[in-house]
């Protein structure tokens, strides 16, 4: 954006501070009404013919701009990937504290990935685990939706489920 002094060409088509159409005038008066009013002459249309140019107060604009540019920053959510990690021969208590765990996750809205590990001999019980997986599919799956199915990639089984709120 260009303010005051910056514009250089001749004619500009000028809206004042009220909001209303002064019309094409030369850049010479325009600026003298802008600082008339104690204001600032500033480029918004530089691509029309002839530029558009507004009277206003460029500083408080900015600032305004500034806290309306942060407060939508504010109000973003930032979706985080947490793991929990699981090993085919997990006991029942074991596995009602990571269900509870990936629950607290869910209900904040991140997304939570499970990792099957398998180790030696394990591998011949893929079974177990989709067992395990389907288990924990069906505890969660009033907070939660699969994202990912389960899916083996070497030595370790993977599945992702995500909050149910980010359909």
């Amino acid at each position: 954006m260009r303010i005051n002094e910056q514009i250089r060409v001749p004619e500009v088509r000028v809206v004042d501070d009220e909001n209303q159409q002064v019309g094409v005038i030369n850049v010479n008066d325009a600026l003298d009404r802008a600082r008339e009013a104690g204001l600032d002459l500033v480029e918004v249309a530089p691509n029309s013919s002839p530029p558009v140019c507004r009277i206003m107060d460029y500083g408080k604009w900015k600032y305004e701009q500034k806290k309306r540019d942060h407060k939508a920053k504010q109000k973003q959510h930032h979706v985080v990937l947490k793991e929990v990690r699981l090993r085919p021969k997990i006991e029942e208590h074991d596995q009602q504290v990571k269900m509870k765990k990936a629950r607290g996750f869910l209900e904040k809205g991140s997304k939570v990935q499970f990792t099957m590990l398998f180790r030696g001999r394990e591998m011949a019980h893929l079974d177990l685990a989709m067992e395990i997986f389907n288990v924990f599919k069906e505890d969660l799956s009033d907070v939660a939706k699969v994202e990912l199915a389960p899916k083996q990639q070497g030595r370790r089984m993977t599945m992702v489920l995500s909050p149910e709120h980010l359909k």
